[in-house]
């Protein structure tokens, strides 16, 4: 319903015109909610139903966007973020893009003009492809063209690459070519003279600098740096590692600082030596930063109720704001984790010794004292600073082996003490969770095993035993005691936040749900019980895995913010990270705050500690979080694509896990490697693509193949660089019921008749050869 066409309603004399709430709105982007809303134009409680339902009207029809209690203009971009340098505009200025956009769901990205002043601050002048944490605000008068932001450098992030990683190739006279390992610069290669090749060898993984670009013919490059064999699997990492631009060395001043740190002693602290607090963790583990203990409470007010204690190691204590290890700890932004190696966020001084809860040895922590009621809700919580001695090192199966009736000899003497006190408390506080009742999607996550060559062993799903999920549990606990204290006490933090779902995404779920006959009924605020819901009644069944991963694609990105809009997975209102300060920069600016906030001594957060500066320092760590995980799956890919080089011709059974108008993206059932069936190599005939079955449809025989399908594919091709397979699909598709193929011949949003009246070719016929790479994605 258009604005214009709005039926207007019976309202008290005083209430505002819409117009002037969507002009407040538009002047105070992203600070104010329904209560600020109300208070401006001095609404009484009878007015703020309607107001609501106003609102949600507006944000129905696009014309405002709502982000948990914060309503803004519909793509608004955050006041700070990190931006792309692109391109200049007519008058020379710079122009950005935002670093991170969803352009599924925004399309074309804004464009933001950046402010450069005569004088620019020292770590502030930049160029085209550079990346940079800008400061930006929205142009209300656009007078030279559609640019709708104006943006401030705060800091250069990463300047133009001239550098690039790839394979070199020797040729008979000594030099050789550099093949990219960049999907992005396939077909770039760069000659290497002779003189250039810093002793390469074939098949070398190599770093070189671009020295200068022909008009014909290949560039030439200078190698800057050998980084071992690409045959070995133990230099896959090392692809990513460099890709990305995840440091590995730190600098001299922080590993100073490091070697001269001292152990934590127990002047300043409470002593906690005695409480038998266990580490639970995988059995691979190198850092152990929780610990966990449980007992029942005797409070003749908490009938059944339980007292839980939650230690982190005490980071905050090693790395002070501002010093090298900080700054080092800042620009990685967390750990990266690979198969065969760990790049640390920390050195291995502070990570793996004086920070991890190693048994026997006394140790830093800052713990949180939690009481749970018999309900499992958390009654009360305290913060102390301890010195700790973790009573054991555990793995998950060995704990839950041990409440399973099979102690050894580790777990025999903790088991009536520590371990079933502590599973007694999570039994309480799993109620607590299922009656919040958050998100529940049934994904299970594989782990790769190396063989002591660093070769692929096999692929396996860990089991998720209730030793998982104690473990989760109290530490979201903990993450939420954290964020309350640090609300009551005044002070900025860093939210971690996961937004509820875009309503476009909700409306193409809606209709995707609709194909499989099962209602998605939303009444009122959205909540992940409406999800839930329809999670529960595929479970079992065959479309169980399909409806899952469509849920799932339909949810926002977690990210951290230094502004609180709530949790909309964990359905929390607030929510931090504080366990794990050794791997992620977010815990330690929580434990500083936590710090000062309670006078616990050295290593608070500085006085000049505002919002806007963690608003900068949220932005930039939420960046380098999906560096890391971009880094792991690539990496992943390009693993299993290694290990199934030697098996072109094989088959194997996969599922689905991809839809789009080039093909089906198959993930293997075995080792839960993707591919990709080009939508050429399919039959026959045309296959247009449905957006709201995730399907692709045989426009002649009605033939689907639709995502979550479980097929049978052959190994066609492996690019282990690129971490790329292309299948074969073997299996027939699914037959589309006559009506229904009716119903999408005559939909107005059928591709292929859009594609005609476009004059466009938007499907492809089986049989023609597409340019280019097969396998590229």
């Amino acid at each position: 319903m258009r604005q214009a066409d709005r039926v207007p309603r019976q309202r008290d004399s005083v209430f505002p015109p819409t117009e002037t709430i969507v002009a407040f709105i538009r002047a105070h982007p992203g600070k104010v909610g329904t209560r600020e809303i109300a208070r401006e134009f001095g609404l009484r409680n009878a007015d703020r139903a309607e107001l609501k339902q106003l609102l949600r009207d507006l944000a129905d029809e696009g014309i405002i966007k709502k982000r948990g209690k914060e309503i803004s203009e519909p793509e608004i971009l955050p006041a700070t973020l990190l931006a792309d340098i692109t391109s200049r505009d007519s008058d020379g200025e710079l122009l950005a893009v935002p670093a991170e956009w969803d352009e599924v769901e925004n399309s074309e990205p804004p464009k933001i003009r950046i402010h450069m002043p005569r004088r620019a601050k020292p770590g502030t002048s930049a160029g085209i492809g550079d990346r940079a944490l800008l400061r930006v605000e929205k142009v209300e008068e656009r007078v030279r063209d559609a640019v709708a932001y104006r943006g401030r450098i705060l800091k250069v992030i990463d300047h133009a690459k001239t550098r690039v990683l790839g394979i070199f190739r020797k040729n008979p006279d000594g030099g050789g070519r550099l093949i990219p390992v960049d999907k992005k610069q396939a077909g770039r290669e760069l000659n290497i003279a002779k003189s250039d090749t810093l002793g390469a060898e074939d098949s070398d993984l190599v770093s070189a600098d671009l020295v200068r670009s022909r008009g014909f013919g290949l560039a030439s490059g200078k190698v800057k740096e050998r980084l071992g064999s690409i045959a070995s699997e133990k230099a896959i990492s090392l692809i990513a590692i460099h890709a990305h631009g995840i440091p590995q060395a730190f600098s001299k001043d922080a590993l100073r600082e490091a070697e001269h740190a001292s152990p934590a002693i127990l002047k300043g602290r409470e002593d906690w030596r005695d409480v038998p607090l266990v580490t639970i963790d995988p059995p691979d583990a190198k850092d152990h930063d929780d610990a966990v203990h449980a007992e029942p409470d005797f409070d003749p007010n908490n009938k059944g109720g339980f007292i839980v204690h939650v230690a982190i190691a005490d980071v905050a204590f090693y790395v002070r704001p501002g010093s090298a290890l900080d700054q080092d700890a800042l620009e990685r932004g967390n750990s990266v984790y690979f198969p065969d190696r760990v790049v640390p966020m920390l050195p291995e001084r502070i990570s793996n010794n004086l920070c991890s809860l190693v048994p026997g040895e006394p140790r830093g922590a800052l713990a949180v004292r939690m009481v749970i009621g018999a309900d499992g809700r958390k009654r009360s919580h305290t913060f102390h600073r301890v010195l700790m001695r973790s009573a054991a090192k555990l793995h998950y199966a060995q704990a839950q082996e041990a409440i399973d009736g099979h102690p050894d000899d580790t777990t025999g003497p903790l088991l009536a003490a520590v371990l079933k006190p502590l599973y007694a408390a999570y039994t309480a506080v799993k109620r607590a969770r299922d009656a919040r009742d958050p998100l529940d999607l049934d994904l299970p996550e594989r782990k790769i095993l190396l063989k002591s060559d660093g070769t692929v062993d096999r692929v396996i799903v860990p089991e998720r035993l209730d030793a998982h999920k104690l473990i989760e549990e109290f530490m979201i606990l903990a993450n939420v005691a954290a964020a309350e204290m640090l609300e009551r006490k005044s002070l900025p933090l860093i939210y971690r936040v996961h937004d509820e779902p875009a309503l476009e995404k909700v409306h193409a779920l809606q209709e995707f749900l609709k194909t499989l006959d099962l209602p998605f009924a939303k009444a009122g605020a959205l909540r992940p019980a409406v999800f839930n819901r329809v999670l529960a009644q595929v479970k079992g069944h065959d479309a169980e895995s399909l409806v899952n991963e469509v849920v799932l694609r339909s949810q926002a990105q977690a990210e951290y913010s230094a502004e609180n809009y709530g949790h909309f997975g964990l359905n929390l209102r607030r929510y931090a990270h504080f366990t794990s300060p050794i791997r992620r920069y977010a815990d330690l600016v929580v434990h500083r705050a936590l710090i000062r906030a309670l006078g616990l001594g050295e290593g608070a957060m500085s006085d000049s500690e505002t919002t806007e500066n963690l608003s900068e320092v949220a932005a930039q760590i939420s960046v380098t979080e999906r560096r890391a995980m971009k880094a792991e799956r690539e990496t992943a890919d390009r693993l299993i694509a290694h290990f199934l080089a030697d098996r072109i011709g094989a088959t194997f059974q996969g599922r689905i896990s991809g839809v789009t108008r080039a093909g089906l993206f198959v993930k293997l059932t075995d080792t839960g490697a993707d591919g990709l069936v080009p939508v050429r190599s399919l039959g026959e005939e045309y296959f247009n693509y449905d957006e709201t079955r995730h399907a692709l449809i045989g426009t002649r025989s009605g033939a689907m193949h639709r995502l979550g399908d479980v097929v049978d594919v052959r190994l066609v091709e492996a690019a282990p660089v690129a971490g790329a397979l292309r299948f074969e699909l073997l299996s027939e598709g699914q037959a589309l019921p006559r009506s229904r193929r009716r119903d999408f011949a005559k939909s107005k949003a059928h591709p292929g008749r859009a594609a005609r009246r476009n004059g466009k070719a938007d499907k492809v016929k089986a049989g023609k050869k597409k340019k280019g790479k097969s396998w590229k994605r």
